[in-house]
């Protein structure tokens, strides 16, 4: 059973139903049109043979927004591995924002990490990922992550990425930075500047490389 947050927009009191797997979700307060989701671990995260899949469906004019009250630590696997999947849904002009807290990649751990997103034309989102390859002092364990979007019918983002530790170290990919912080706006565009690339789409991607997720600047993003 996966952790799913369901949204529906309604003009007496916006509909939410919330269903606890690995991660529970709890509803805060929030202005008029605007539903809160707080997501706090159910247990120890993340270990060996955890498949995580978190559920995110929205539908009519209501502005979601997802709070991660800490960050996740992928912790050493000694040879296993684990899946963290989102798959997200947005109909009818719904609007999603979540901003992750750091997912950091202990030595010696092994992840696949996916995105989907399908939304319909006037519907937003605004994600922010921070992938962080290892714990203070260490080199961090294999990542694997797969990002697809589809606005309307159009496949408006398709990336993956292979963050093993040979195959970052590399200049064109991580380099010596141990943090890839990237917001990915869907459906509007971030402003333009040197850091951010416009997709083809209706749609943006600001990305910081750094060594240490404070560092990143990418909370001001508008």
């Amino acid at each position: 059973m996966p952790t799913r947050i369901e949204v529906v927009a309604d003009p007496v009191r916006d509909r939410c139903v919330l269903t606890t797997d690995h991660l529970s979700p709890r509803q805060l307060p929030g202005p008029p049109g605007v539903v809160r989701i707080a997501l706090v671990a159910a247990g120890a995260l993340l270990l060996a043979g955890d498949q995580v899949r978190i559920e995110v469906v929205v539908s009519g004019p209501v502005r979601v927004e997802i709070v991660e009250t800490a960050g996740t630590v992928a912790y050493g696997m000694r040879g296993g591995s684990a899946r963290w999947d989102v798959d997200i849904r947005l109909t009818d002009g719904a609007s999603l924002r979540w901003y992750g807290e750091p997912f950091v990649v202990s030595a010696d751990a092994a992840v696949m990490r996916s995105t989907v997103v399908r939304m319909e034309n006037g519907c937003t989102a605004e994600l922010r990922e921070s992938l962080v390859l290892g714990r203070h002092g260490e080199v961090g364990g294999a990542l694997q992550t797969m990002t697809r979007a589809w606005i309307g019918d159009e496949l408006t983002l398709a990336e993956d990425l292979d963050l093993s530790p040979d195959a970052r170290d590399g200049w064109a990919v991580m380099h010596t930075a141990r943090c890839l912080d990237t917001v990915t706006s869907l459906g509007f565009r971030l402003p333009e500047e040197a850091q951010t690339m416009q997709l083809e789409g209706c749609g943006s991607i600001a990305r910081r490389l750094v060594h240490e997720h404070h560092e990143s600047d990418l909370q001001q993003v508008r």
